[in-house]
């Protein structure tokens, strides 16, 4: 359990970052590495007014990067993708091919593979999203826990994993989806085809073909004698 096989299928180019690695979230400690060797300064995409680039950044054939971009290195962008206006890449990142990172989301030290978006007011901190992931508008994934300082701890039945890890926000495995305004806490794991229902808090393990969901109360009333101002 918790392999990277038991997340995501990858291919020979995106498994390179999850060799060797028995808990999956351990890849995100090999990602500098990684980044070192294929995080090269070349534009192959289209880079339009307005984008600040710092460090080392690869940007792929048929990426557009909107104006009002700012990408800190080292950073690599695949082919294909969105990095729409207002995007924030705060550096050591992943990002593979038909990705979007859309206006107003942070990333920073996270793996998108192919076809993960975060596309609306989106916060990535530490994360691995997985393939065809999509994150609702105002989700976030929070990654440092409140209180002393301490490692990210993930319990499941009556089992306790320290990940070693003091910032880890979540892992979102292939084709899961998180509604509007859900917020992921440090550790969360997401398993494949999960559902994550709007304005949902969710924390631990969630198994595949699940659903998340928040269903608070609402009293509705009708009003007597009604006037308008």
């Amino acid at each position: 359990m918790f392999k990277p096989s038991d997340f995501f299928e990858l291919d020979d180019f995106e498994g390179e970052i999850f060799e060797g690695v028995e808990f999956v979230w351990e890849a995100l400690l090999r990602l500098s590495n990684f980044l070192s060797k294929y995080a090269k300064p070349e534009i192959h995409g289209i880079v339009k007014g307005g984008v600040f680039i710092e460090g080392p950044v690869y940007v792929g054939k048929g990426t557009i990067i909107e104006p009002g971009v700012y990408i800190k290195g080292p950073t690599y962008i695949g082919k294909d993708c969105e990095i729409r206006q207002g995007a924030y890449l705060r550096g050591n990142i992943f990002i593979g091919d038909n990705c979007v990172v859309g206006h107003a989301t942070e990333v920073k030290n996270s793996i998108l593979l192919n076809g993960a978006s975060a596309p609306h007011f989106n916060y990535v901190g530490d994360s691995i999203l997985g393939h065809n992931t999509n994150l609702g508008a105002g989700t976030k994934i929070s990654n440092l826990k409140i209180g002393p300082e301490s490692t990210v701890k993930i319990k499941i039945e009556n089992q306790v994993i320290d990940t070693k890890l003091r910032k880890f926000g979540a892992i979102i495995g292939d084709h899961s989806e998180t509604g509007c305004n859900s917020v992921l806490n440090p550790g969360t794991i997401l398993g494949k085809y999960v559902l994550v229902y709007p304005n949902a808090t969710v924390r631990g393990y969630i198994p595949d073909r699940s659903i998340v969901k928040f269903k608070p109360g609402l009293e509705i009333s009708k009003i007597e004698n009604y006037q308008a101002f």
